[in-house]
C-alpha cells in the first residue's frame, strides 16, 4: 500500500489505486480526523507528494473563539443535535450484557464507561492537559504485541520527532498543587518518584509574542504562557502547542485540505473495485442533508479510538467491510484510569484565600508504585462545569452503592456542599491516576433495547478493566488531608462506571488477523488501502497521558510509506513483517536546520 494515485504510479500488490481513465479518485488521502494520529498523517503524506483531505467532524477555532470557561458550553460541549459544537465530547458507554468470547472470569468489568475526548480541528489537542509522556515499561512488553518486534527501540526515533514536533519541555515551576502533591508521595513512601511533567506549552515570556520558535521560520507566532490553568477549556492566548500550531499548520502550507464539520458515515470499497468511496454529511444538520461522496485512493482512520471504532464497527455490520478482522473492537482499554481528586469547603477556600489553578493542567507526577501514576490536574478560574461530575469518595467491593448512600447520610453537612462548584476550579486538585496492567474491555456493536444499533461494553480478555483503585483512593484521601478538603471520586464511579479521558484500543497492532486488527504497519488486515494511525492501534495501556504515543505511532507508520509514485518498500499485507527503514519525503516541511526538522 500508499502507492500513488493516477497513471503514473508503481501499482504493487497492495495498492487501492484505481488507474482506470475516467474513475480517478478525486484525492489521493482521505484521513478522516484531525487529532494526534490524523495531523501527523495529514502533514507526512503531503510531504511525500500525497494529494490529502482531512475530513473533520468538529468545527474550527480560532484562538479567540475557543470558550472562556466551561460554562460556555456551546463552544466547550460536543452535542451537535443540542446545538454545541464545542472541544469535549463526553460518551457513556452501556453494557453489551455478554462477556467476550475466551474471556477470562474473575474480572472486573465495569458494565458501562463514562468517556471524554475531544472534538474539533485539532482534535484532543484543543481540550487535552498538554501532557506529553513515553510510556511505562510494560506498554512495551504487553503480551498482544511484545513478540512482533523490539517496540522500544523502533518508536524511540519517532518519540524525539514528536517531542521536538511538540515542542515539550519541562514544566519549571513548582505550584500549589505540586506541593500537595509532593507531600503525598512521601506520606506514601515514595517522594523519590516525584517529577515535574513534560508538556507542550510555549513557555516564552509570558503574554509577549514571539516568532516561530520551533520551525525555522514557516510556523506561526506564538505568545508567551500565562499559567493560567485554562488548558482544558482551550488555550486562547496562543500557548498551548496544539496541533493547528505545529502537524496542521505545516500541512495546510504544504495543500493539504481541512474540511470541518463534516462527518463520515461510511467507507466502501469504491464501485470500481479499487481505491475507496467516503461518504460524508453536514454535522449536526436535520434533516441530513450536504451529502457527499469522495472517492479516494486510500483512507486513514484517526477520528479517536471510540470514533473510529464506531464506524469500523457499523462498516463490518452493514456488509461495506465485509472482511475486518473479528478481534475488531478486542483489546478497547482505558488506561486503566480513575478520575479522583480533593476539594476545599468553599468557606475555608475563601477565608484562606485558597487557589489551584496556577500553573498549566498537569504541572507534576509520582508513581506509588510501578504500574500506577498520579497526577494533579486543574482546570482555570471559572471553569467550574465539570465539578458536576464530582461526589463522595467510596472504594469499591460489595455494597458500593449502599456504602456510598451511608457517606452521603451520615456526612450531609460535608457532601452537600459539593452539589456547588461555585470557585470549584481555584479549590479543587483533580487527581488523575493511570495505570500500564494489562486489562481490557471489548466493544460490541448490537442492537439496544429499541432496535437501534450502538457500541455497548462487555468484559474483555485477560484481567477486567478495574472499577477502582486502591492506590489513587489512598493518595485521594492523603490529599485532602494536605489540604484541608474533602476526597472526591467520579459520581459514577459507586455505580462501578469509570470515567476515562484516554479510551484506547479496539483495533490493535497484531502480526495476523486472527490477533489483531492491523499489522505492524497499520494496514486494516482484510481491506488494502484502509490504515488506522489514532488511539484505536494503541495495543496496550501506557500508564501516562498518550498523546505523544499516538503521535508517534503515527510518525513511525506513515513513515514506511513511499513518495508518490515510487514502489512501496513494505511487504504485502498479511505476510510476515520485517524491519525496514524510514522512507525520507521529498518535501519536507520544516528546514533542515530548525529544532522540529525531521531527524530519523
Amino acid at each position: 500500500m500508499g502507492q500513488t494515485t493516477g497513471t503514473n504510479s508503481t501499482a504493487g500488490t497492495d495498492s487501492p489505486v484505481d488507474p482506470t481513465p475516467g474513475s480517478a479518485p478525486d484525492v489521493d488521502v482521505v484521513v478522516i480526523g484531525s487529532g494526534f494520529g490524523g495531523s501527523v498523517a495529514a502533514l507526512r503524506l503531503v510531504e511525500k507528494g500525497y494529494s490529502v483531505l482531512v475530513v473533520e467532524a468538529g468545527r474550527r477555532f480560532a484562538d479567540h473563539e475557543l470558550p472562556e470557561t466551561s460554562w460556555r458550553i456551546r463552544r466547550f460541549l460536543w452535542a451537535p443535535a443540542l446545538g454545541c459544537y464545542g472541544i469535549q465530547r463526553i460518551t457513556l458507554l452501556r453494557s453489551a450484557g455478554r462477556r467476550a468470547s475466551g474471556a477470562r472470569s474473575g474480572g472486573t468489568a465495569p458494565a458501562k464507561v463514562l468517556v471524554l475526548a475531544g472534538a474539533g480541528v485539532g482534535g484532543g489537542s484543543l481540550v487535552y492537559a498538554n501532557t506529553l509522556y513515553e510510556p511505562l515499561p510494560a506498554f512495551y512488553s504487553d503480551p498482544q504485541w511484545r513478540d512482533v518486534t523490539d517496540w522500544r527501540a523502533e518508536l524511540a526515533p519517532h518519540y524525539d520527532q514528536a517531542k521536538r514536533m511538540l515542542g515539550v519541555t519541562t514544566y519549571p515551576k513548582e505550584t500549589s498543587a505540586d506541593r500537595a502533591m509532593r507531600a503525598v508521595a512521601d506520606r506514601m513512601g515514595v517522594g523519590h518518584t516525584f517529577h515535574a511533567t513534560p508538556v507542550g506549552v510555549y513557555l516564552g515570556r509570558p503574554g509577549e509574542r514571539a516568532a516561530d520558535p520551533y520551525f525555522g521560520g514557516v510556523g506561526p507566532e506564538r505568545t508567551g504562557c500565562l499559567h493560567c490553568g485554562a488548558c482544558m477549556t482551550g488555550c486562547r492566548h496562543g500557548a498551548k502547542n496544539s496541533l493547528v500550531k505545529n502537524y496542521l499548520w505545516l500541512a495546510e502550507r504544504l495543500g493539504a485540505e481541512v474540511r470541518p464539520l463534516t462527518t463520515v458515515t461510511a467507507v466502501r470499497p469504491a464501485p470500481s473495485g479499487t481505491g475507496y468511496e467516503i461518504e460524508t454529511v453536514r454535522t449536526g444538520a436535520w434533516p441530513i442533508r450536504h451529502r457527499q461522496r469522495i472517492r479516494a485512493g486510500q483512507v486513514v482512520f484517526a477520528a479517536g479510538a471510540l470514533q473510529t471504532q464506531r464506524l469500523l464497527h457499523r462498516m463490518r455490520a452493514t456488509g461495506a467491510l465485509p472482511h475486518l478482522s473479528p478481534r475488531l473492537g478486542a483489546l478497547t482499554r482505558t488506561n486503566s484510569e480513575a478520575i479522583l481528586g480533593a476539594t476545599v469547603p468553599l468557606r475555608a477556600a475563601r477565608r484562606d484565600g485558597v487557589d489551584f489553578t496556577d500553573g498549566v493542567a498537569i504541572t507534576s507526577s509520582f508513581h506509588p508504585d510501578p504500574a500506577t501514576h498520579v497526577e494533579p490536574v486543574r482546570y482555570g478560574h471559572g471553569a467550574n462545569l465539570m465539578g458536576l461530575l464530582q461526589s463522595a469518595l467510596v472504594d469499591g467491593g460489595p455494597r458500593r452503592i449502599r456504602r456510598w448512600l451511608g457517606i452521603l447520610a451520615r456526612r450531609p453537612q460535608t457532601y452537600l456542599p459539593l452539589l456547588s462548584v461555585r470557585d470549584w476550579s481555584r479549590r479543587t486538585v483533580i487527581a488523575l491516576v493511570m495505570q500500564s496492567l494489562d486489562n481490557s474491555l471489548t466493544l460490541h456493536y448490537h442492537r439496544g433495547r429499541l432496535g437501534r444499533r450502538r457500541l455497548g461494553t462487555a468484559a474483555g480478555h485477560g484481567a477486567g478493566n478495574p472499577t477502582w483503585i486502591p492506590a489513587g483512593n489512598r493518595a485521594a484521601r492523603l490529599l485532602a488531608e494536605q489540604i484541608g478538603g474533602i476526597p472526591g471520586g467520579s459520581v459514577t464511579e459507586p455505580f462501578d462506571m469509570p470515567v476515562t479521558a484516554h479510551l484506547l484500543g479496539g483495533a490493535v497492532i497484531g502480526a495476523t488477523a486472527a490477533d489483531g486488527v492491523v499489522d505492524p504497519y497499520h494496514r486494516v488486515f482484510g481491506h488494502p488501502g484502509l490504515h488506522v494511525v489514532d488511539g484505536a492501534a494503541v495495543s496496550a495501556n501506557l500508564g501516562v497521558n498518550p498523546s505523544l504515543t499516538i503521535a508517534a505511532q503515527a510518525e513511525r507508520a506513515i513513515s514506511y510509506w513511499p513518495n508518490r509514485g515510487d514502489p512501496d518498500p513494505r511487504p504485502a499485507l498479511g505476510t510476515a513483517y520485517i524491519r525496514i527503514p524510514p522512507v525520507p519525503p521529498r518535501h519536507p516541511a520544516v528546514p533542515p536546520d530548525a529544532p522540529a526538522a525531521l531527524r530519523w
